[in-house]
């Protein structure tokens, strides 16, 4: 096996190692292999996934890299890998920017790096107008310098990153995204940046006029973000933008926003982000909204193409009214402080698919206990019931579960009853006069 192959594979550290394959999930890891153990590798070549686990490659900087043969070539095109994954590693800049080349000789679609070190500059020159079959680039925990600085080293790579459609740097305390390296992502259809130290100043640079212009999913899930307001003046330009997560970020609502949303936005993740109050304008064709795990006492929605509604672990002490939600066919309302579900509602709830109202205090009158026995009839009651329904009062039914309270039509819908005997009894007047 030439010394080119055996960098691509990265052979490590020099202690006792071996790869592990498993034959039935094609997933095949290796664990600080060496130069003299190298050959434990060959059952990996049957793996569609290869992990390579712990080590550093400093000691392989000045090993020289030539293109590599037509037999070594052949040998990389036959190759099952879809998937390499890098972990707990000390990579020099300068090692890594001589091996990558070595993929487009491969079918490798996926690269993953965890948990490992940067470290040094890399000389890129050699990618420029080369094309790699990677699709999806992942980073996590990872340390390096700062992106600002490299525009460069991203041009030398447009050739491939302009075709790559997923991207993730996730949890590698990530402060800016230039806009320049923006631009260079063409065809970008997903970027997760989830914690990271996004703030709100950042944000504006890293989307400018020209940058992910294909971009559908934004993870922005834990960073740094206060302002909602700042959020949408930043995104507004990735106009096919369908999936937003801000979830876990620290929002202030500022009602008197008119900043309008990309009007392609369909799933909005606004859950655990402290909100007291629904933003407003929200994005026009919304399909999905999570505002779980918040401070809402009231929620007021108007969307006729909202589908699903998550509204779980706030402080609601009433059920939404759906009347102006038409297409809606979920709604999550487990863990706040709803007493009762009206009637009027229950008949609402009633066409939904899939509701979920555990974990709430319930007056087990006949109206709340009613209302959830009402719903639960019609088998679209979600998971948690009915263990997870249980009375808070009156006294005597504190800690019942709401399926077995007695509920008696008389005392249940008294309208239901009296209408009728008003009927009856204003009859009998008529036929005694």
């Amino acid at each position: 096996m030439s010394v080119a192959v055996l960098l691509l594979l990265l052979a490590l550290l020099e202690v006792e190692s071996r790869c592990f394959f498993n034959r039935t999930e094609e997933y095949c890891v290796c664990y600080n292999l060496t130069q003299e153990s190298v050959s434990s590798i060959i059952q990996c070549l049957a793996a569609s996934v290869v992990e390579f686990r712990g080590g550093e490659l400093e000691r392989y900087i000045d090993f020289p890299i030539t293109d590599l043969d037509a037999s070594t070539t052949e040998m990389l095109g036959s190759l099952v890998i879809r998937k390499i994954i890098f972990a707990d590693l000390l990579v020099p800049e300068i090692l890594l920017a001589r091996v990558l080349r070595f993929f487009s000789y491969t079918h490798v679609q996926e690269l993953v790096f965890q948990s490992c070190i940067f470290e040094g500059r890399g000389n890129w020159d050699e990618m420029a107008g080369q094309d790699l079959p990677i699709l999806s680039l992942h980073f996590h925990n990872v340390t390096s310098a700062p992106l600002t600085g490299h525009e460069q080293d991203f041009s030398s790579l447009s050739s491939w990153l302009e075709t790559l459609q997923e991207l993730a740097v996730t949890g590698s305390h990530v402060t800016s995204l230039p806009c320049d390296i923006g631009r260079v992502f063409g065809a970008l259809r997903s970027l997760d940046m989830a914690q990271n130290s996004l703030g709100d100043e950042s944000l504006m640079p890293a989307f400018c006029q020209g940058a992910f212009p294909q971009l559908q999913v934004l993870i922005l899930q834990s960073n740094n973000l206060t302002s909602h307001h700042s959020v949408c003046e930043s995104v507004r330009l990735l106009h096919e933008l369908q999936h937003l997560d801000l979830s876990q970020n620290k929002l202030m609502a500022d009602l008197s926003s008119s900043c309008q949303w990309p009007v392609a936005l369909r799933i909005f993740n606004l859950s655990n982000t402290g909100l007291d109050k629904v933003l407003t304008p929200l994005p026009p064709h919304l399909e999905v909204l999570d505002m779980s795990c918040n401070h809402l006492h009231t929620v007021d929605i108007s969307l006729g193409s909202l589908k699903k509604l998550f509204l779980s672990q706030n402080l609601l002490q009433a059920a939404p009214s759906i009347r102006n939600c038409p297409t809606l066919d979920t709604l999550h309302l487990n863990n706040n402080s709803i007493a009762e579900l009206p009637w009027g509602e229950v008949k609402l709830l009633g066409r939904l698919q899939d509701v979920a109202a555990a974990g709430n205090p319930y007056h087990c009158s006949c109206s709340g206990a009613g209302g959830l026995q009402a719903l639960a009839a019609t088998g679209h009651l979600g998971q948690g019931w009915p263990q997870g329904y249980r009375c808070h009062s009156p006294p005597g039914y504190r800690g019942w579960l709401v399926r077995d309270v007695p509920v008696r039509v008389l005392q249940c819908n008294s309208a239901a009853v009296i209408a009728p005997v008003g009927i009856a009894l204003a009859l009998l007047a008529l036929a005694g006069a």
